[in-house]
């Protein structure tokens, strides 16, 4: 059975979400009662990763619009699922799912308004879109694992197995379910080629230690955690076939955002000669961002470095910079694993996007 980070009851409009801050020690369900709720819960990272906080944000809107009814016409609402989104899309500024969401869901209750619907059937279909992002979500992720995981057999001689590394957590948890690197991980696990994956512990928030090695102990995958100073290592020594991490924002031009340490990786990985893939949906693609330069990078409270389960580690007095995320260059990536196909970053500014958002409609 696979972990359950988001469950949604669209008949009832409860939302609850997995509180991941406390994994892999404690299992704790956090009800979300709107979006305020949905706020805090991205903003404390108890809800993470790209895809999970579009969703979580989105349906935590749901809830918003069903247990808190009292909307005088359609333009009233209209006008509060706007003011909501643009709430919504200041709880982490780096991920552009959130935005791609809100675009969508601002989009739809605009056409809503001024069809010839009534108030309660605008509500209806609106909550109906929200619950089919769930579903869409985890079709996309395992269209992502079967590509990348062919991708990657392609590259090996038929009869052997390989070794990939990850970073940070892109699984489960981070999705609607099945995960995006880690969903080509699963892929590859199903083939029975996959012979180890290498998880970094991800400092300083480790969520590849508490989370990542969570998920690969839960589905039995052969799974070896690193520290993230170790990774040229592995690399050096134990022959990996690829490197697959996720994404966060991916700019028209192939550069990419992801959890810090990222770029370092990518940059090991080219001078080991080893194929370095994001895996993401095509939603992650912001083609409004001609390249990485302008993508606004999180930062978090120093507390995250200088602390470890509410003990200081570090020394009195010192000054830290946590940024979240970095920019790794398109020129280091082999290549980025969508729902849609592989693509070389050089491609992404010639895909019809369009034509794909109207097909997964």
């Amino acid at each position: 059975m696979t972990l359950e980070a988001i469950k949604w009851n669209k008949v009832n409009g409860k939302l609850e979400i997995l509180d991941q801050t406390l994994l892999p020690a404690t299992t704790c369900y956090i009800q979300v009662n709107g979006v305020k709720d949905g706020w805090h819960v991205i903003n404390k990272m108890q809800v993470r990763g790209a895809p999970a906080i579009a969703l979580v944000g989105s349906l935590s809107l749901a809830v918003e619009i069903l247990q808190h009814p009292g909307y005088e016409h359609k333009m009233a609402l209209r006008q509060a699922i706007k003011d909501n989104l643009d709430y919504l899309l200041t709880a982490r500024p780096t991920a552009v799912n959130m935005k791609t969401a809100a675009n969508e869901l601002g989009d739809l209750a605009y056409s809503l308004s001024e069809d010839t619907c009534t108030l309660s059937e605008m509500i209806d279909r609106f909550i109906d879109k929200v619950s089919d992002m769930l579903e869409l979500d985890i079709k996309d992720n395992k269209s992502i694992g079967d590509f990348g995981s062919n991708e990657i057999l392609g590259n090996v001689p038929k009869e052997s197995c390989v070794r990939v590394l990850t970073h940070c957590n892109t699984g489960s948890l981070a999705t609607a379910g099945y995960g995006t690197a880690l969903g080509v991980i699963r892929s590859l696990h199903k083939t029975g080629k996959l012979e180890q994956v290498y998880c970094t512990e991800t400092r300083p928030y480790n969520q590849g230690a508490r989370l990542t090695a969570y998920e690969l102990v839960y589905e039995k995958i052969p799974a070896t955690l690193i520290c993230d100073d170790m990774v040229a290592a592995v690399m050096k020594t134990k022959q990996l076939s690829a490197v697959v991490v996720g994404a966060d924002r991916i700019a028209r031009n192939g550069d990419t955002a992801n959890k810090i340490g990222t770029y370092q990786i990518a940059v090991l990985a080219k001078y080991h000669n080893i194929p370095f893939y994001v895996a993401a949906p095509l939603t992650t693609v912001d083609f409004q961002m001609p390249n990485g330069d302008k993508i606004i990078i999180e930062e978090r409270s120093e507390r995250e470095m200088t602390h470890i389960n509410d003990k200081r580690i570090a020394a009195e007095g010192i000054t830290c910079w946590n940024p979240a995320f970095d920019v790794t260059p398109a020129n280091l990536i082999t290549g980025i694993i969508t729902n849609i196909g592989i693509f070389k970053p050089s491609e992404l500014a010639d895909i019809d996007v369009e034509k794909h958002t109207s097909q997964r409609a």
